[in-house]
């Protein structure tokens, strides 16, 4: 996502009962005793599912014993976190492992967990930013069978591919991705590289061209995000903090909403000529959907919780209704546990 919860602190009052359970969910999520004695039922956290209910500080939904099953990191945003989900890389992920048909239960993580999480794990950061500090995010996936834990969603494709190739469908066929996203707006945030096969190299160019042009129009979204309201004022300032812009300059209103609109429609064309190229169904190869289409779909799904709705509507009718028809057909692979 183009957000993280580096290194700021979770605000607990000590001896607080949230702030003891807090711990007991961190301890429970990295398989740690609590302090001073060893994780049992007697913490209320035992071998049965943690409640999001517990206190306003819970970092995480339906967490239950572990088992061989691979284990998905996704941010959490506002409850219900299912409908509020608008991580466009955990998106990616998400319809990939539906699309591999790969069981898989998910961890929901709020945003100030997210650093320590990954860390546990001793998982570096993905990217960085310019001053070379770590850009910690999700998603994350854990994998028992082979001990493998990988925090980048594009290698997180590739590994599913590698590991479940006769699983589901090819998520890298051959195919023509010859979009290119010029200059625009600031981005807030880096992006993302991966170290991948010659063979999906392409992938990665349009991986990262994708991400320019959606990223350069995120200021539309940014105060639509749905921040989980337990943690809300700390993610609107680490958010600020890391754009260098204080939250209330990211609004984008009036004319200049107009205008930046206009040049959302405008960046998505190259885009939308490419689906044009097979109108046999929805997806860049026609019926046949790849990564490169969980590469938009997951920034479709982050522009339809976070824009108004009468926006949301206009873009789904943009170029002929392109991207309307691609989110919909995805809606296959949106499965949530």
């Amino acid at each position: 996502m183009f957000f993280s919860e580096d290194d700021a602190p979770v605000q607990l009052l000590e001896g607080s009962e949230s702030a003891e359970k807090h711990r007991l969910y961190l301890g429970k999520l990295l398989h740690l005793p609590s302090e001073g004695s060893e994780m049992s039922d007697a913490d209320g956290v035992g071998d049965v599912e943690l409640e999001l209910s517990y206190s306003p500080t819970a970092s995480s939904m339906a967490l239950s014993a572990p088992e061989l099953v691979i284990t998905f990191y996704d941010i959490a945003l506002a409850p219900p976190v299912i409908e509020n989900a608008a991580s466009p890389n955990p998106w990616k992920s998400r319809y990939a492992l539906n699309f591999k048909k790969i069981p898989y239960k998910t961890n929901w993580i709020l945003l100030p967990d997210i650093s320590t999480v990954r860390t546990s794990f001793n998982v570096p950061a993905s990217r960085t930013f310019a001053d070379g500090s770590p850009y910690h995010t999700l998603p994350m996936l854990s994998d028992p069978a082979t001990g493998k834990v990988i925090g980048d969603s594009f290698e997180i494709a590739m590994y599913l591919q590698r590991q479940h190739p006769s699983s589901g469908g090819d998520l890298f066929p051959e195919q023509d991705l010859s979009f290119t996203y010029g200059e625009g707006p600031v981005l807030f945030a880096p992006i993302a590289e991966s170290k991948v096969e010659k063979s999906i190299e392409a992938y990665v160019k349009f991986n990262t061209s994708v991400d320019a042009a959606f990223t350069a129009h995120v200021p539309l979204m940014v105060h639509g995000l749905p921040f989980d309201p337990a943690t809300a004022e700390q993610s609107k300032a680490e958010f600020s903090r890391r754009a260098g812009i204080p939250w209330e300059d990211l609004s984008v209103k009036g004319e200049q909403r107009g205008e930046m609109l206009k040049s959302y429609e405008q960046a998505l064309s190259g885009l939308a000529e490419l689906y044009r190229r097979d109108i046999t169904g929805p997806f860049l190869l026609g019926n046949r959907p790849s990564y490169a289409d969980f590469i938009v779909g997951g920034w479709l799904r982050m522009s339809q919780v976070t824009l108004p709705k009468e926006e949301w509507e206009a873009l789904t009718s943009w170029h002929d209704g392109i991207f309307g028809q691609l989110h919909q057909a995805l809606e296959a692979y949106a499965q949530m546990d």
